[in-house]
């Protein structure tokens, strides 16, 4: 029994289990998981301590006759997280290679349950995640990708769309973040 400002108040309800599923950070990412332990290997590797964490790497590029897969493994050193690898047939069309992609992202996420955190280390794989309706996005921008050799001639536009999309943006530096 309980009482509330001396009134007596019968309360009789079963404790109920937790009706929530784990919450999902996907990361997607332009760095190996494997190169060198970084930024994003530090929070990956901390936020798999609390949930799952899949880790989308850039594809590689397979023979041209090959069929597209993921392959997804356990990182050795962050259980919890999962590295995700995308193999893609050489010479692939740009919007036969977005849309595989996009399938190959909606199989790996059609068992998920619960919450979904989006978070991007590049812009340009918004290509093909556009679609997926994160409950939050992150959009984390270490360095000032444009800047790099051999940067994409769109990635700006698409830089934009994902700041737009984003609940929260970090940067690598008060430069970055003024850029």
């Amino acid at each position: 029994m309980l009482t509330s400002v001396g009134v007596p108040v019968e309360f009789e309800a079963e404790p109920s289990a937790p009706d929530h599923e784990p919450t999902t950070l996907i990361c997607f990412s332009h760095l190996r998981w494997d190169f060198v332990f970084q930024r994003p290997q530090h929070l990956m590797s901390r936020f798999a301590r609390e949930m799952s964490v899949i880790y989308w790497e850039e594809p590689i590029e397979i023979g041209p006759k090959e069929t597209a897969y993921l392959k997804v493994r356990e990182a050795q050193d962050a259980p919890g997280l999962h590295v995700a690898v995308p193999h893609l047939p050489q010479g692939m069309p740009e919007d036969a290679r977005e849309a595989t992609l996009a399938r190959l992202l909606d199989a790996h996420l059609a068992s998920r349950r619960g919450p979904l955190i989006a978070w991007y280390y590049t812009p340009m794989m918004l290509l093909f995640s556009r679609h997926v309706t994160p409950d939050l996005t992150v959009y984390d921008a270490m360095d000032e990708l444009s800047k790099f050799k051999f940067a994409p001639e769109h990635l700006l536009s698409y830089e934009q769309e994902l700041i737009d999309r984003a609940d929260i943006v970090f940067t690598g530096g008060s430069s970055l973040y003024e850029a």
